[in-house]
C-alpha cells in the first residue's frame, strides 16, 4: 500500500480516482498537491519538518490538525487514514522484530 504523509491509501485518493489525476504521491511531488491553495500541504510540511516519513511517526501521532484534516474529507470522522497509519506502523515493527 502506498501511503500519503496522513494516511491516505494512494490507490483510493478521491483526486486520482474520481478525478483522474495522475498524482505520483507526496514524496514525489514535496508536499505540492495541485488542490492545495498555498502551494504545499500543511500535513506534509509538519511532518517533513520534523524529518519524520509520515504522520504516523511523530510522538504528538494522532494530532488535532491530522484528526480534523480528515474530518474535512469524511465529515463522519470514521478515521481510516489514522488507522493506515497504525497498520503502517505495525507492519515496520513486525519486519524489524523478524531480523532479531
Amino acid at each position: 500500500m502506498k501511503l500519503s504523509f496522513c494516511g491516505i491509501d494512494c490507490a483510493a485518493c478521491k483526486f486520482s480516482v474520481e478525478q483522474g489525476q495522475n498524482c505520483p504521491g507526496c514524496h514525489a511531488i514535496k508536499g505540492k498537491p495541485f488542490w492545495s491553495t498555498d502551494g504545499t500541504c500543511e500535513l506534509y510540511a509538519c511532518a517533513d519538518g520534523k524529518k519524520l516519513h509520515n504522520c504516523g511517526k511523530c510522538g504528538e501521532f494522532p494530532c488535532r490538525k491530522l484528526i480534523d484534516a480528515h474530518k474535512g474529507e469524511n465529515p463522519n470522522g470514521n478515521g481510516i487514514e489514522i488507522e493506515n497509519l497504525r497498520k503502517y506502523q505495525s507492519i515496520k515493527v513486525n519486519i524489524q522484530n523478524v531480523g532479531s
